[in-house]
Order: structure tokens, then sequence, then C-alpha cells
């Protein structure tokens, strides 16, 4: 046993026998342990790098666009806060409805949201514009704002005309990161199970199998009817029985071998409400109010409480953040009226 050890450890050959000629066994391991602090973390040195005029986010804000609708529940979460900030939302001449809604799904999207002040000729603020936080770029000084959509397409904001709003990142103050990204692997997860499962369905094989047959008292005209057999169980109508009868035949003589394990358990619905549980945990948002059904008997349950503390544990601390732009207008921009959910079924 502890050769053997050693043979796989050193991932040498071993020689099944002594005559010469003779075929050698060849034992290797594979799998090996991948550390959780790897080559990514090299990032956290350089922070976010600068290309001579900008500075380039710390992650793909094309990957995160990408990722927004990648899982249900991650672009409903994102949503979800986003009405409500909505519903609450006070519309100011500056800042009007439509204009708040893109600025708060930027935040909530990608760390990052930005809003442009137009100003008349005397210097007066007449409106604030949302300027689209996935082109959006910060000068070298961190007072210049470029929007880039393209190598060649480019423009400067004017000095002091935007205002950044971020959530704070732990390795740069540049740009602003999500709260989710440890979250988006659960979220490719969820969409993976699902393209696989689409792809299993749409093959119409499923699981193949060897029909192996070795009994001798099968004649060639038995073998061409159970070959035309299995072609006609195919394509419209499938699933269908197969009879097979072998008067003379032995134990074993015709075997079905699966090519894959069809007795294994489904892990679909494991990883889907795994990776599900862990989108919500990451938004911090009740599964009764996203709709989600229960699986257990019990289930989640009362939804006024569970509203009633993510309003307060969630939402109003969302719109503290918002307000923030009113200490830069100058000026109360920004306005919320209390999120309350009622509980007299008249007002409902």
């Amino acid at each position: 046993m502890d050769n053997a050890v050693a043979m796989i450890d050193n991932v040498m050959p071993v020689q099944a026998s002594q005559a010469a000629g003779q075929a050698r066994m060849e034992a290797f391991s594979f799998g090996d342990p991948e550390p959780v602090m790897d080559n990514r973390e090299i990032l956290d040195y350089i922070e976010c790098w600068m290309n001579g005029r900008w500075y380039e986010p710390p992650v793909s804000l094309e990957g995160l666009a990408k990722s927004f609708r990648a899982s249900t529940h991650h672009s409903s979460s994102i949503y979800f806060k986003r009405n409500i900030l909505l519903s609450t939302f006070q519309p100011h001449p500056l800042l009007d409805r439509a204009t708040f809604s893109g600025y708060a799904l930027d935040f909530l999207t990608f760390g990052n949201a930005y809003l442009e002040r137009r100003t008349s000729r005397t210097l007066r603020a007449v409106k604030l514009e949302h300027a689209l936080a996935k082109y959006v770029r910060r000068g070298a000084d961190l007072e210049q704002y470029f929007f880039v959509r393209g190598w060649r397409d480019e423009h400067e904001f004017p000095a002091g005309s935007i205002y950044h709003m971020r959530e704070p990142d732990i390795n740069q103050e540049v740009y602003g990161l999500p709260e989710y990204l440890s979250a988006l692997q659960s979220a490719w997860l969820n969409e993976s199970a699902t393209l696989f499962r689409r792809r299993y369905y749409n093959n119409g094989s499923h699981a193949g199998f060897i029909l192996y047959v070795s009994d001798p008292a099968q004649q060639q005209e038995d073998i061409d009817a159970m070959r035309t057999a299995l072609k006609n169980s195919k394509g419209p109508g499938n699933f269908r029985n197969l009879f097979l009868y072998s008067p003379n035949g032995k134990k074993d003589g015709i075997q079905l071998i699966p090519v894959s394990d069809v007795s294994a358990k489904d892990e679909f619905f494991s990883i889907k409400n795994v990776s599900r549980d862990d989108v919500l945990a990451a938004h911090r948002i009740p599964p009764q109010l996203l709709g989600i059904v229960p699986s257990n008997t019990g289930g989640f349950g009362a939804v006024l409480p569970a509203a009633q503390v993510f309003a307060r544990n969630e939402i109003v601390p969302l719109q503290e953040r918002f307000r923030e732009l009113n200490d830069w207008m100058g000026e109360e921009v920004v306005r919320f009226v209390p999120y309350v959910v009622p509980t007299d079924e008249k007002v409902a």
C-alpha cells in the first residue's frame, strides 16, 4: 500500500510484469487542489489601471452588464429595490422620475452612478441628466470624467459637471463596486444549470445506452428486426416500450449497458435552490417578497413583518445614500416619502 501511494505521488510508471515485452501499467494523479488565494489577487496591488487619460474600472463593467440577466433572482432583486426607491421618490424640477430610475438602476448594478449637471449661461442648474455608468470613466486627476463607448468614441464632460455616487471599495478609491460581487458565482451557476437542462431536453436522446447481444441463439434476422424496432422508437412519440422474445437465450445473453448513470440523483433542483439562496442573501431580500414558492410546509413566514424589516434595514439606508446628492447640489433635489406597507385592506 505504501508503494502504491508513493507511485501515485511521484507519477512513476509501474511495471506490471518482469517479463520483457509485457505492457506496463502507468498510474498518475489528477485534480490538484486549487488555493483560495489565487492569481486574481494581483489586481489588488495595481488597483485601477490608468491608460494615460482615465482610470479603467477594477472589474469589467461589460461583464456586470451581461451578468445582470444571468439569474432570475439577481435581476429581479435589483429591479425590486429600484422600484421601491422609485415609488417613494418625489420628483424635482431638476430630477424627474425617469432620470432617477436609471440613476438608481446603475448604482445598484455597477456600484457607480453619475449625474450630469446642465447649466444655463448664468451657470444656474437647469437639469440633471443621467450618464450611463457602463461607459463613464474617471480622469487621471479624479476630477475629470469621460464618456467612452469605444476607443474612438469619447466625450469629456465639463469640469465640475459630474456627480459620482459610488459604493466604496476596500482596495481602491476611484470606482465603486456592487455589493453582490460575492454572489456572481452562484448566479452564473444558476444560469449554467438552466442552460444545461435546456440542452438536455433539446437533445432528445438523453442518456444513451449500448445494447450488447452475445447470445449465439440469435439469428441475423432477429438482429435486423431488433435494429428496426430500435430505430422506430426514436423521433416523435418516443419513449416507447420494446418487447424482445428470445426462447433459446441464455442469462445475460442480451444486456442493456447505460452510457451515463441514469439512476444518479438529479441535482438540478438542489443547484437552483442553493444558488438562489446565495443570490438573495447577497441582495438581502426576503424570499417571500419576490414571490418565491416555499418548498417546505412551514413556509417563509408572514410577508408583512418581512417587508417592514426590509424597509428599515435596506430601503432607508439606500434612501440616505441617494440624499448625498443634495449636499453636492446645495439644495434638496432628492426627497423621499417613507416606505410604509399598508395594513388596512381598504388602503391596500
